[in-house]
């Protein structure tokens, strides 16, 4: 081996223990399972940073499938859960708009509204209008195809008025 090639492989090994460090500091791990496990998280998110910036990034369409399933079986958290790994930076205007609708299904009520859920699933829909302000959705299951009537049925569960004390409100049914 020649001298600079030693040298060179020298400061390249030099940079992967320093950025090692630096890591150890950031992720600050508490054993070596811990270890494995940031490392992967911050290897996955470096990786999805990449595609995004390369404009290859994509939703992981096995969990976007199994959010799916998890939505039409109405377990809505587990839905939301799936989803948000499918698109873990937010992208993807339909994944977003299932996210919406999942807390507009689980908030809905017969008597009352919960109105937590319907604020995050106001918020949800304002950012999937961001992302798509044209999106329509494709799926025959679902009464609301579009952010705009989405939103519309979150600010009406939202707002407090003498409707709300009809007893016929208990035969309406969700959408």
């Amino acid at each position: 081996m020649k001298k600079e090639h030693v040298q060179i492989l020298g400061i390249v090994l030099t940079a992967f223990y320093g950025i090692f460090i630096a890591w150890l500091y950031w992720a600050e791990p508490k054993n070596l399972v811990e270890v494995s496990t940031k490392a992967q998280t911050t290897i996955e998110n470096v990786t999805t940073k990449t595609q995004v910036a390369i404009g290859t990034y994509e939703v992981d369409i096995a969990r976007f499938s199994e959010g799916l399933d998890a939505f039409q079986k109405n377990n809505f958290i587990a839905a939301r859960d799936n989803f948000e790994k499918a698109d873990p930076e937010r992208r993807d205007a339909r994944t977003q708009f299932y996210i919406a609708y999942s807390f507009y299904r689980q908030g809905f009520g017969k008597f009352t509204n919960d109105d937590a859920l319907f604020k995050k699933g106001l918020d949800q829909t304002n950012n999937v209008i961001a992302l798509d302000k044209n999106f329509k959705s494709a799926d025959a299951n679902l009464q609301l195809k579009t952010p705009a009537e989405l939103k519309n049925e979150f600010e009406e569960g939202l707002k407090v008025t003498a409707d709300d004390f009809n007893p016929l409100k208990v035969l309406r049914e969700r959408k």
